[in-house]
């Protein structure tokens, strides 16, 4: 029997790229399956060398919107579809997601659509986008056979929404590679000096208002208040012109922190960083998984997270929610961690105990078993 051709059509760097680089990592192990990858010019193409049959770089696949790109980004990718003839194609995330399935129209192939958190949970946007963002995934909605989600709550949101019938709808969480861990580098971490004896309080994640950067340094200036050695890391950076780092940094240096606090920018491994926490965070608005929380409990940390989304049908009881933006509540879950070691190793051990369903083996195995109902129809 041929390799099955799975062609993955994505645009959005970060999240799905790590996303795409784990599983595809995991894929290795199953030689039935040959995997093409369509992406912009963001992704960093040689994360994915040995790992698919080739990359198909298309420039005009980029965010915002715009009519012009748009449109020759699905010509290209309805030409590289004609071209490479997959048996299944699967598209990420909302942008890729819409141009992939209309450039697929009417090419005998199977199509599955992941929208890695869907657009019309975002918060702080205006009504009006929201609704549109709802009716364009109705409209393409019966453009897939399967529709992926994320985790328990994007399938309910699915559902709340209207988006489309429930059987089209498939949850495969996210997954990490859970030995990643043994790979780590404990050397000294590049470009920064943690303080001997500091207690460090790390996130991972893009500056950006859905991780709510702006309130982990609220929360920072209370908590230094209490904790004189604390140590604050923020590894990750912005997108786009940097306006967003500035920003930030204006506010560590208004609040004094300079001499206590790190902005690592990209990085290729935050799990090196990650290992140098204490209390790990992720304090965002809005969340479709959240794949830091697993990561998080991969490295044994106690996390301090918002209640909002799917971030606690992740994160369960391996760590302390507090509301959205509320800063006051984030600092002092954060103290409290650190008053309390009982505490500390009761989170950690809970985290240890609900880790196994984030493996990336099993959401590489849940996928198989998707391709191949989908092959049987």
């Amino acid at each position: 029997m041929r390799e099955k051709v799975i062609m993955h059509i994505a645009e959005a760097p970060g999240g799905v790229e790590r996303y795409l680089h784990t599983i595809l990592t995991e894929f290795k192990k199953y030689k039935d399956f040959k995997h093409i990858l369509v992406c912009s010019k963001a992704y960093d193409i040689g994360k994915f060398e040995g790992l698919v049959y080739c990359v198909e770089i298309i420039d005009c696949l980029r965010n915002p919107i715009n009519l012009n790109n748009d449109f020759h980004s699905a010509v290209r990718i309805r030409k590289l579809i004609k071209k490479h003839h997959p048996d299944i194609v699967y598209c990420h995330s909302s942008k890729a997601g819409a141009l992939g399935r209309i450039a697929n129209i009417f090419i005998n192939n199977k199509t599955i659509y992941n929208a890695h958190g869907w657009a019309f949970n975002m918060k702080m946007v205006s009504q009006r986008k929201v609704k549109l963002y709802e009716l364009i995934e109705r409209l393409l909605s019966p453009l897939a056979d399967k529709i992926i989600c994320i985790s328990e709550y994007e399938r309910i949101s699915a559902i709340t929404h209207h988006i489309c019938k429930e059987n089209k709808l498939v949850v495969i969480n996210n997954g990490i590679n859970l030995d990643e861990y043994k790979y780590i580098n404990e050397s000294k971490i590049n470009n920064i000096s943690i303080p001997n004896g500091a207690f460090v309080i790390g996130t991972v994640g893009r500056l950006c208002n859905q991780k709510a950067s702006d309130i982990f340094v609220k929360m920072a200036d209370v908590v230094k208040k209490e904790i004189p050695n604390a140590f604050f890391l923020m590894v990750g950076d912005d997108i786009g012109s940097g306006n967003v780092r500035k920003e930030i940094e204006k506010q560590i240096k208004d609040c004094n922190l300079l001499d206590s606090f790190c902005i690592t920018g990209w990085v290729n491994d935050p799990l090196e960083y990650v290992q140098h926490f204490d209390v790990a965070c992720l304090l965002s608005r809005w969340e479709g998984f959240g794949l830091v929380i697993p990561e998080y409990m991969m490295m044994k940390k106690p996390i301090v997270a918002t209640n909002v989304d799917a971030i606690p049908y992740v994160m369960e009881n391996s760590g302390i929610l507090v509301e959205v933006d509320d800063y006051n509540a984030a600092a002092k879950a954060v103290v409290n961690i650190f008053r309390d070691h009982k505490l500390q190793d009761e989170l950690v051990g809970n985290g240890q105990i609900i880790l196994e369903r984030y493996s990336v083996s099993r959401t590489v195995r849940e996928h198989i078993k998707l391709f191949s109902s989908l092959f049987s129809k």
